[in-house]
């Protein structure tokens, strides 16, 4: 039987030299059995270090491991982690798509196995079968992965990861053994899906097993985690019991100080004076049915719905991403016709985009971040030899600082930037052009607090400037934060229109989830 009183993980004095850059300082941390343990700090404050040391990809300059009460030799291998399960989910999950859910179940097994061995289908698909009943999963083991959502794909990722929690010692089911290390798995996902995997880890937690959570979303760690701890310029600031921090609490721990909090219609705007910068009619595709919007010069109207209701697709229809089926899209004195409206169009009236999946959609991950940052300059200036060499490098690396990008280096490899540098290279990528229409879907998705405070500044400046910026978000708290009004829609059309002060987290959560009879829409019966 073991001892619920042992920590399944203990790291003390943990030190870490890259270069000159001492990236983590003595660190203490302790994972005790059956909790959910949240593991926070800014981008560059030594999480990913911690983690890829516990991982054994990194070899501590100095302190010690324990897992389950044993000390462990550094650095950690496949085996030893194995052996005193440990076991990891980290943001990008590691499933391959063309496979099944059970054929990616049971992918370790495979990889770890004693060599070629007859497949027991039945055997497996009970095993399967049971271990998303334990967690209610419900998933069809022949499903191929590539057909499921992320949702879906998350879930399959934990269970794949708690199934070899037990494994050699006749515990089959992992109960109350092993760490799970999840790493921003819920940086991706809609936040009306987070609640589902927040039940997934609470029940993981409750048998037992210790669970370290690494999320850049504070309500999402407050509801889930028992304790915390923050590292703050690699070193360990604090651990503390959940339930005695207030969110700010937790914001000065990260940050090291309180972080100024922009209020809802913040921009300038002159409505009543100035013309509509965008001008949006009767634009339908996807699963939006019917949008008309106005949009002035410095002013930032954000989007938001539950999912299906079309406010995630309105960004990628007005930058020509998603095919438009009708309607029309003004841009001062352009107008065209939304059928027709490329990205290569949208382009070259003025309008920016970024997608909520930066790393797919947003960036080209092989090159490196000068390279990225002046994609959209190379357009602009005629040509691949506009900026080369050193040119490349100056003109990039004053983009980089101007940002705050951290390291402020264009040779780096892009992928090598945390998720708030990477998203504050393509807001400078895209701000560099002056354009007219910023379109955001979910620009803080997966991005510290710190970083969160500087993209809000970056998009009230460029409303400043004169920018009309539309943003689709499933986060409440960040459109309440950066929006003169926000519209609400459901099954494709506007509902509601919430303005000025009135934009409150709050507001919008009553008025979006509320049981209230639906508000007739915008859309005419003849549109």
């Amino acid at each position: 039987m073991t001892d619920p009183a042992r920590p399944v993980l203990r790291m003390r004095g943990v030190a870490k030299t890259f270069g000159l850059t001492r990236v983590l300082q003595d660190v203490d941390l302790t994972v005790r059995r059956g909790e959910v343990h949240g593991l926070l700090g800014q981008n560059g404050s030594g999480k990913s270090t911690l983690i890829k040391i516990l991982a054994g990809f990194h070899t501590p300059d100095e302190g010690s491991i324990e897992l389950d009460g044993a000390s462990v030799d550094l650095p950690l291998s496949a085996v030893d982690r194995r052996k005193h399960r440990l076991r990891f989910v980290h943001q990008d999950l590691a499933l391959l798509p063309s496979l099944t859910v059970l054929e990616n179940l049971l992918a370790d097994d495979v990889a770890t196995g004693p060599g070629i061995r007859p497949r027991r289908r039945r055997a497996e698909l009970a095993r399967a079968t049971a271990q998303f009943d334990r967690f209610g999963i419900s998933l069809r083991p022949d499903t191929l992965v590539r057909d499921i959502s992320r949702l879906d794909r998350a879930k399959l990722a934990i269970a794949r990861a708690v199934s070899h929690l037990g494994d050699d010692d006749g515990d089959a089911d992992g109960a109350g053994r092993g760490l799970l290390v999840l790493d921003e798995p819920t940086a991706f996902l809609p936040h009306s899906e987070v609640a589902e995997l927040i039940a997934l880890m609470r029940a993981v937690a409750a048998q037992g097993t210790g669970v370290l959570f690494v999320s850049h979303d504070l309500d999402e760690v407050l509801t889930v985690t028992d304790r915390v701890s923050v590292l703050r310029d690699g070193q360990l600031v604090g651990s503390e019991d959940t339930a005695s921090l207030a969110r700010e609490d937790l914001v000065r721990l990260i940050v090291g100080r309180p972080v100024s909090v922009l209020s809802a219609g913040s921009a300038p705007v002159s409505a009543s004076q100035e013309r509509p910068r965008l001008q949006v009619s009767a634009l339908r595709g996807g699963a939006v049915q019917h949008l008309d919007l106005s949009v002035h010069p410095g002013e930032v109207v954000g989007v938001t719905g539950v999912i299906g209701s079309g406010f995630d697709e309105v960004t990628q229809l007005l930058f020509g991403a998603l095919r438009a089926s009708g309607g029309s899209v003004a841009i001062d004195d352009l107008e065209l016709e939304a059928r027709r409206l490329s990205p290569a169009t949208a382009i070259k009236a003025g309008v920016a985009y970024l997608p909520s999946d930066r790393a797919v959609q947003g960036s080209a991950p092989s090159l490196t971040v000068g390279e990225n940052v002046a994609l959209l300059s190379l357009r602009k200036g005629g040509g691949p030899f506009a900026l080369t060499g050193r040119r490349l490098e100056r003109h990039a690396g004053k983009l980089l600082r101007d940002l705050d990008v951290r390291p402020p280096e264009p040779a780096l490899a892009y992928a090598s930037l945390s998720g708030g540098n990477q998203q504050k290279a393509m807001m400078a990528k895209w701000l560099v052009t002056g354009p007219k229409v910023l379109l955001l879907s979910e620009p803080t998705q997966g991005v510290d607090v710190g970083a969160r405070e500087q993209i809000f500044t970056l998009i009230a400046e460029a409303a400043r400037q004169g920018c009309a910026v539309v943003c689709s978000s499933s986060d409440l708290d960040q459109l309440a934060q950066i929006c003169n009004r926000v519209l609400l829609m459901r099954r494709g059309v506007v509902s509601d229109e919430v303005h000025g002060e009135a934009v409150t987290k709050a507001g919008l959560t009553e008025m979006l989830f509320a049981d209230a009879v639906v508000r007739s829409p915008r859309a005419t019966s003849d549109a």
